[in-house]
């Protein structure tokens, strides 16, 4: 029976940066400097790492983009709470479970964002296994979070498929040997479980 590791953000959780910047920020010229300068810079990398505390992200942050050090903790606050179960997803996450399959997670995310999850949604029941990026240091896609995985579950990367949204994270995890499936949406997801001989 394969194992199957799923990701957490744009797979089982919603992830969609632009609308939490929609939801803090109208002007859109501020909206692009946000985009660019907290999400898409290293140090939302370093959050996930969980070798940058919040408020250092946040001062450095509001240095970087010029917006205030108040704007940008609220953009940071709307994170967790905008991580919403993607329904379709927890619901093959259950149907895998009733038929025995052995799920783990593997995701970048950092401490306030698994922390909330955590403490607000039930579907972590499913799961044998929790691999979180700030909890280890490591972020996908090093090799390092890949091993740590299989290692610490007692998983053999034949045997076991991972599922990202993320290409160059399926992209590594298939160097380490490892079976993968790009995810797209929860139905595309199962079918192409069932290519793999998953039974639902």
């Amino acid at each position: 029976m394969l194992n199957l590791i799923f990701d957490l953000g744009g797979v089982v959780v919603r992830w969609d940066p632009d609308a939490i910047i929609a939801g803090v920020f109208r002007d859109e010229k501020v909206r692009a400097k946000v985009r660019a300068g907290v999400f898409g810079h290293a140090d939302w990398l370093e959050l996930d790492r969980g070798t940058l505390e919040r408020e250092d992200a946040i001062r450095r942050s509001a240095q970087r983009t010029g917006i205030s050090e108040a704007e940008i903790r609220r953009l940071l606050l709307a994170v967790p709470p905008s991580l919403v179960p993607i329904p379709q997803t927890v619901d093959l996450l259950y149907r895998l479970k009733a038929r025995g399959y052995p799920l783990y997670c593997l995701s970048n995310m950092h401490h306030a964002s698994i922390e909330h999850l955590e403490r607000e949604h039930r579907f972590f029941e499913v799961f044998r296994g929790i691999v979180i990026s700030c909890r280890l240091k490591l972020c996908k896609p090093e090799p390092a979070i890949y091993q740590h995985a299989l290692e610490a579950n007692g998983l053999k990367a034949p045997d076991t498929v991972f599922i990202d949204d993320v290409e160059v994270n399926t992209a590594a995890a298939a160097k380490a040997g490892i079976r993968t499936i790009r995810f797209r949406d929860a139905a595309q997801c199962e079918r192409d479980l069932r290519a793999l001989g998953v039974s639902f």
